[in-house]
């Protein structure tokens, strides 16, 4: 029997199945999930590989901590959720339980590994640099994004600079690979230097 305040895993495991391959028929690129569900990385490879899609890659979101950082993307999109995603995503304090779970991914398939979100998390990125050869990926969240917005605004610091030391930070702790809204204005700045 299931109680309302029970998941039911597999069921759970066989939709999400179903649904990347409806996402690589359509000609997806990549797959990017961000459940953080246990076994949820060797599900998907495995339903990716057993229709074929074997070069369709996984960027797993495998640390993704349970943070205050995401506010101004809830407060976006009207988000109407009560309470917090504590039981599921990774207590701020516990690097080594974000390490454990990249690694975990790693081991289940995916083919990049990400760490969500980015600054306040420099350490946990550079353990997991240390522990993995995989591509690695930090995603710069809408709340990092908008203290540096509102800091810039409030003149003072100068966002340009802020900004590319931010992922230049990034790059050094080990990063790949840098998911950010600033991505447009990185590329004007560069291209302007």
């Amino acid at each position: 029997m299931v109680h309302d305040n029970d998941v039911d895993n597999d069921s759970t495991l066989e939709n999400l199945q179903a649904q990347v391959i409806t996402a690589a028929r359509a000609g997806v690129d990549m797959i990017a999930p961000s459940g953080m569900m246990d076994g949820m990385i060797a599900a998907i490879r495995e339903a990716l590989d057993s229709e074929g899609y074997t070069h369709i890659p996984i960027m797993s979101y495998s640390t993704k901590f349970a943070s205050a950082f995401y506010g101004p993307f809830r407060d976006a999109v009207d988000s109407n959720f009560k309470g917090t995603r504590n039981t599921y995503q990774m207590d701020p304090a516990n690097g080594r339980e974000a390490l454990a779970e990249s690694l975990q991914d790693e081991g289940e398939g995916a083919d990049i590994l990400m760490v969500k979100p980015g600054m306040a998390y420099l350490d946990v990125i550079r353990e997991i640099r240390d522990s993995s050869n995989q591509p690695l990926a930090v995603y710069h969240v809408s709340g990092e994004y908008a203290m540096i917005k509102a800091a810039a605004a409030a003149g003072v610091i100068d966002e340009k600079s802020i900004v590319l030391e931010s992922m230049i930070a990034f790059k050094r702790a080990g990063c790949d690979l840098i998911l950010t809204y600033y991505a447009e204005d990185i590329i004007n700045w560069l291209k302007d230097e």
